[in-house]
Order: C-alpha cells, then sequence, then structure tokens
C-alpha cells in the first residue's frame, strides 16, 4: 500500500515530540520533509527524527509535490493562514487546535478548495478508550448519561510562551479547555444549547489562567469543567450515568504506545471499591489520527471532523468569553 506522503511545518515541540514520532508509527503514512523559517533549525529536526527533507521557509516545502498531506502546529494565530496557503498549494492539512481565533477566523477555512481535506487535531477522538466512553455511553450501559465533569490544570508563567500571549490565542481555554468542550460534544453527540463562564486572568499576562465553565445540552445535560494553565498540574474526566459512571484517568495526553486504564463503578460501595478496570492496550493516539487522516487523503474513507465541526467548537469558546463579559447565559 502506497503511504500517505506528510511534510510538516514548523519545529514546534508539540510536532517534534509527540505528532511526528505519532506520524512515523502510523500504518499508511511516512513523514518526508520538515520546514522552519530558520534552514538549520529545519534540518537539525529533520536529522534528528530521520526525515528525509529540511525546508528553511514554509513555501518551498509547500511547493514540493511529492507531499499529499501537510501537519500544521503553528501558533493560534498562524493556524488559519498557513492552512489556507498550503491548501491553496493543493495539500491536504491537519491543523492542530483550537483551529482559529475565533469561529469568524475559523469560517475562512469553509472556502478551501474542493478535494482538499481540513481536520482539526483532537487526537482524542481517536484513541480506544474514548472510543469505549462513547460505546458505554451509546449503549445504555451507564444508564441515561446526564454529567461530565473535567478538571484540566498546568503551571507555566513564561511570558515568553505561546500559551501566555493573549494577542495570538492564549490562555487556558484556547489551549486546555477546548479538550473538555470537544470530548462533551464527542460523548454526547449533541451541541450545548447555552454556556455560562467564570474565568480568572493573569493581572499581568492578561491571560485566562483559571476557567470554570457548564455547557448546557439540554434535557438535564450538562458538562462542567474546570481549566488552569497556573494550578498544580492534573486531569480527569467523569462520565455519569444513572447506572454507572465512567472515568477516563488520563484523558488527553495519554502515555504514546503504553497501555491506560479506565474505570466503570456502579457506586455500590464507597470510594473506588466498586470501581471495575478496564485496560486499554498500548496505542498512539497520534498514529491513529495519522492513519485515519491518511486514509481520507488516499479517498479511502470519508473525513470524519472538518472545517464545520472546528468552526463548532470555536464558536462555543467564543461564547463562553462572551459570558465572561456579560456574567450571563450565551448561545454559541
Amino acid at each position: 500500500m502506497a503511504k500517505t506522503r506528510w511534510g510538516i511545518i514548523s519545529t514546534a515541540l508539540i510536532g517534534t515530540g509527540k505528532v511526528i514520532p505519532g506520524i512515523q508509527r502510523a500504518r499508511t503514512a511516512e513523514v518526508v520533509a520538515i520546514a522552519s523559517r530558520d534552514q538549520g533549525r529545519a534540518r537539525a529536526a529533520a536529522d534528528a527524527l530521520g526525515i528525509p527533507k529540511a525546508y528553511g521557509s514554509y513555501e518551498a516545502l509547500l511547493a514540493d509535490p511529492d507531499i499529499d498531506a501537510i501537519y500544521n502546529p503553528l501558533p493560534n494565530h498562524l493556524h488559519v493562514p498557513v492552512t489556507l496557503q498550503a491548501a491553496a498549494a493543493g495539500k491536504h492539512v491537519l491543523c492542530e487546535k483550537p483551529i482559529g481565533l475565533d469561529a469568524t477566523d475559523a469560517e475562512r477555512l469553509l472556502a478551501v478548495p474542493k478535494g482538499i481535506h481540513v481536520m482539526e487535531a483532537f487526537m482524542v477522538r481517536f484513541h480506544p478508550q474514548w472510543l469505549r466512553a462513547r460505546e458505554a455511553a451509546r449503549s445504555g450501559e451507564l444508564g441515561e448519561v446526564r454529567a461530565i465533569q473535567c478538571f484540566f490544570s498546568y503551571f507555566n508563567t513564561d511570558p515568553a510562551n505561546i500559551r501566555n500571549q493573549a494577542d495570538i490565542g492564549g490562555g487556558g481555554i484556547m489551549d486546555i479547555g477546548c479538550y473538555p468542550i470537544v470530548t462533551s460534544r464527542f460523548i454526547f453527540e449533541a451541541e450545548p444549547q447555552r454556556v455560562i463562564a467564570l474565568i480568572d486572568r493573569d493581572p499581568v499576562l492578561g491571560v485566562d489562567r483559571i476557567a470554570s465553565a457548564i455547557l448546557d445540552y439540554g434535557d438535564g445535560r450538562r458538562a462542567d469543567f474546570t481549566v488552569s494553565t497556573q494550578l498544580t498540574p492534573l486531569q480527569r474526566v467523569d462520565i455519569v450515568g444513572t447506572r454507572k459512571r465512567f472515568e477516563v484517568t488520563i484523558p488527553f495526553n495519554a502515555p504514546q504506545a503504553e497501555a491506560v486504564t479506565v474505570f466503570t463503578d456502579d457506586g455500590s460501595e464507597l470510594g473506588d471499591a466498586s470501581a471495575v478496570a478496564t485496560r486499554i492496550d498500548p496505542v498512539d493516539q497520534y498514529a491513529e489520527q495519522a492513519d485515519v487522516f491518511s486514509a481520507v487523503v488516499r479517498g479511502e474513507i470519508d473525513l470524519p471532523y472538518g472545517p464545520a465541526d472546528a468552526v463548532q467548537n470555536m464558536k462555543i469558546i467564543d461564547a463562553l468569553f462572551r459570558s465572561e463579559k456579560s456574567g450571563r447565559w450565551e448561545t454559541p
């Protein structure tokens, strides 16, 4: 089987540390080139990762006829413009999350040329632990799922870090709040009807450093989450139904190519005494994502999530920021 040939835009750490190794583990993909605005940096990354070609500009990589798909892990304000540039060059694009600075920015991707595929890189949707969680919700194993609770935090106060630069899309909701939004949509298989947020901003950096939100999915269903860029690192998700709860213990940055454990619990005993563990065999969620997108590029399957889905996620984020200012429920 001919493999989909990938080019990587930039030497960003998310790419070199996680996504590129994931693509290289994929069954149907190969990384053939990487680009940086600094030729030396591109060459060093290529040598370290065993990538044949290194380009000193994004334009040179996009002009390479031997590349089928692009991975774009640039800072948030460059996601849409560089993705559009790649699409104009005839390349399919897997773009890092969040897809844009806001929904209006993201909507520009709805005009990509026909036949060019763009997908937001939410790798969690391809990890077996999340597929198992959705099946538990779908099947009725959990009863009627009415609540999803999430906590996700890390500590980073470096003003030079792009996550702490408000003008280019930094802050907790954009960086990690997008995960509980997309995964609650994934589990409920629905869209929130209204949202409300409580946000605290760093007085120097200007970014949201702690944010809590409620997403009302109607019919008594809700997701609530707290995310922070300035708290002890922690992550957890509980999906709670009328019969059981489903716990994802490492929901977002599951260790690559390692086994993980999820739990179901009917609450019949105190604490976790009634929890039943299920082992998920070793998997690389970035490799799974690459295989799916590679199959899309080769025309073997339909695109599971396109720009319209990404725009919807941005609309919810936009509504949370409106709620911060209004102090009221807002409609995405």
